[in-house]
């Protein structure tokens, strides 16, 4: 391995030596990872393109490698994959707009003990109060990127709220589940979605143990 190089396609086929190391907890991971991505209530094609968005917010190059070859065979275009990357990009940028919310409380020091509060959210008027056309900049790209394309609106809230899960954001995973219901998606629809957005979110500290396993060998 070269001391320079952290990252290389060759490096992941380290992961087949967790199966010896931890044989037991590998399989089930690995049977977890298979049903959570399996078509169900959601497509397997809408599942892989909830994987790629996942994966850029998670940052995990391994996932982004192995998921947007998969989307490719079942047919994805390149116009649907950069599709759901911007729902991504929207949503990670939404979850930084949205604690401003706890930014003001803190800044403002109001001794509040609750954190987060759905009351919480009319503050963020105040951002555009102190700058007007960056804050309207900010929401014509969530609004472009939230808009029906090739993808559904449909489809894109089941992306947003896979990718809120993954954020940690609890006013985006209020806002877009209450939309995705508006919009017909079922329960059992979004269960997939975050199930989906777990397997990842689990894959990327797997696939980052190559980096460990080429660290520990040094």
């Amino acid at each position: 391995m070269s001391n320079d190089s952290l990252y290389k396609k060759s490096y992941s086929v380290r992961l087949s030596e967790l199966g010896k190391l931890a044989p037991a907890t590998f399989r089930a991971f690995g049977a977890f990872n298979q049903q959570a991505l399996s078509a169900g209530a959601l497509s397997a094609k809408l599942k892989e393109l909830i994987a790629v968005a996942v994966a850029h917010v998670t940052g995990c190059p391994y996932c982004i490698e192995a998921h947007v070859k998969k989307i490719k065979e079942l047919e994805a275009s390149k116009e649907e994959m950069t599709e759901a990357i911007m729902v991504a990009t929207a949503l990670k940028a939404g979850s930084a707009m949205a604690h401003g919310a706890n930014a003001l409380q803190a800044y403002d020091e109001t001794g509040e003990d609750d954190l987060y509060t759905l009351s919480s959210m009319k503050r963020l008027k105040e951002f555009r109060e102190e700058n007007a056309e960056l804050f309207r900049s900010y929401l014509a790209f969530s609004h472009q990127a939230m808009k029906p394309g090739l993808l559904s609106q449909k489809e894109k809230e089941c992306i947003a709220v896979a990718i809120a899960h993954v954020t940690g954001c609890a006013y985006c995973i209020d806002g877009h589940t209450k939309m995705a219901k508006k919009l017909g998606v079922t329960m059992e629809e979004l269960t997939e979605a975050i199930f989906v957005a777990t397997a990842l979110k689990a894959g990327s500290a797997l696939a980052h143990s190559i980096n460990a396993l080429n660290a520990y060998d040094e």
